[in-house]
């Protein structure tokens, strides 16, 4: 999403598009959270190999994706700032 498109939301949609990445943060962090905890388990049950790390790779493209999140927060904010809703 754009800068011009957040122009384009109204008030209440960009209130909502804010809640909405701040829930997917949460789950972000748990997915995360798990996945590391699985490579845990495994290095501890089996040792190193392929599918020890494997969780690993879809944290890197959870986090990068919320990396992507944090931006479009950004742009939000300062949206919300603009229009004196924060």
């Amino acid at each position: 999403m754009e800068s011009e498109n957040l122009t384009e939301l109204s008030d209440q949609e960009l209130l909502q598009k804010i809640k909405k990445i701040q829930t997917n943060k949460i789950i972000d962090a748990t997915f995360i959270g798990f996945t590391i905890g699985i490579v845990i388990y495994s290095a501890v049950e089996n040792g190193f190999g392929f599918f020890t790390f494997f969780p690993l790779i879809l944290a890197y493209l959870i986090a990068r994706n919320s990396t992507n999140n944090k931006i479009l927060e950004k742009e939000m904010q300062k949206e919300l700032k603009s229009r004196h809703l924060k």
